[in-house]
């Protein structure tokens, strides 16, 4: 922290605002100790924080808005993209779609203290179809909520961080070993258990040339379309027959899918 406490005095308000904007945009440099430490200079008078917090809430504006516009001309391919490159890329599609079903804008408010829905919400928005002034509303109110609660610790503890930052320096490498580890021994428990995941659903898994060839030969199946509601009202194309119905409803009308032919289930 000591060390980002100078280079933020040195380079000033530009490394605030290339910092967040950089975050916002997807790429992995966290901001919050970028905000904690200019919370930290502006307590300690060395820089100005209103400043500090226009630059930054403008830089996560400007990076949504490019997501928000994203979203609207690519639709949910952009959000399947995000979530392909996730950690959890099997349930990141749904659990993010569930969430802005249901808080709406709202969710906004609260996307960046989310991880995952930070980046998905602005997209997200678009691919439904937001109006851009209640998007930028809420999306600036969020980004204000944001930037003003790390500024805000910074600003008020700002002898203690300045304090705390000289011992994890000496710390130095051991301590930096120690995060790095834990990070990849987490990430790869998550490969470890996606892969097993997708292993013990090879085999029920069909391509859709096979469920083509299947409907060509005439085949007596039953399709179920499982996507969730807003991809169905984003895209309402569907295979032709197929009943629609949520995944969260499977389990209570199972008694509607036949026992006696080949039931095809998809989703998004």
């Amino acid at each position: 922290m000591n060390e980002m406490l100078q280079f933020l005095y040195r380079h000033g308000y530009s490394v605030v605002f290339v910092w967040v904007f950089a975050e916002q945009l997807g790429l992995p440099v966290p901001s919050v100790p970028l905000l904690l430490a200019a919370g930290a200079l502006s307590g300690s008078g060395r820089m100005n924080l209103l400043a500090a917090l226009v630059l930054a809430i403008s830089a996560a504006l400007l990076s949504d808005s490019i997501w928000f516009q994203l979203g609207r001309r690519k639709g949910v391919k952009i959000l399947q993209f995000l979530c392909r490159i996730s950690l959890e890329p099997d349930s990141c599609v749904r659990r993010t779609e569930g969430v802005f079903e249901k808080h709406g804008a709202k969710s906004l408010l609260i996307a960046k203290f989310v991880p995952g829905l930070n980046t998905a919400a602005p997209p997200l928005a678009g691919v439904f179809q937001m109006s851009r002034t209640r998007f930028l509303l809420f999306d600036a109110l969020g980004a204000a909520l944001w930037v003003g609660a790390f500024l805000g610790l910074g600003y008020v503890f700002a002898n203690e961080i300045e304090r705390v930052a000289g011992p994890a320096l000496r710390l130095g490498g051991g301590l930096l070993a120690i995060v790095t580890a834990a990070f990849g021994g987490y990430i790869a428990w998550k490969f470890l258990k996606r892969r097993k995941f997708i292993r013990e659903l090879r085999i029920a898994r069909i391509s859709p040339e096979e469920l083509k060839r299947k409907l060509d030969a005439g085949e007596n199946l039953v399709i179920v379309d499982l996507r969730h509601s807003l991809d169905f009202e984003a895209a309402p194309e569907t295979i032709p027959g197929a009943v629609h119905m949520d995944a969260s409803e499977l389990d209570d009308h199972a008694e509607l899918l036949p026992r006696d032919r080949d039931v095809i289930l998809y989703c998004t």
